[in-house]
C-alpha cells in the first residue's frame, strides 16, 4: 500500500516529464556528421552520475548489477525508472 501511494504522488511529475521522454527519444542521439549530439551527452552524462550513485548505495551485489544493466541496456529509461523508483529504496 505504501509503495503505491509513493507512485501515485509521483505520478504528475511522470506525466509532466512524457514529452520531454518523447522529445528526447525521437531525437538522433549522433548529429549527421557523426558526432554526439547535445542529448546524447546528456543521457551519458545522466547516466554515469546514476551508476556511480548505485555503486555507493550501500545495497548488496545483485540489486547494484541489476539497477546498472537496467541503466545500461535502457539509457533513457532505465534513467527513468531508476530516479523514479531505485533510488530512494
Amino acid at each position: 500500500m505504501n509503495t503505491l501511494r509513493q507512485f501515485t504522488r509521483q505520478l504528475p511529475l511522470a506525466a509532466l516529464l512524457l514529452p520531454l521522454l518523447v522529445l528526447v527519444s525521437s531525437c538522433s542521439r549522433y548529429n549527421s556528421d557523426g558526432s554526439i549530439a547535445t542529448w546524447g551527452l546528456l543521457i551519458l552524462v545522466l547516466d554515469i552520475v546514476a551508476i556511480v550513485n548505485i555503486l555507493n548505495k550501500p545495497w548488496d551485489t545483485g540489486k547494484k548489477i541489476i539497477w546498472a544493466a537496467i541503466i545500461f541496456f535502457f539509457p533513457l529509461g532505465g534513467l527513468l525508472i531508476y530516479y523514479f523508483f531505485g533510488r530512494n529504496s
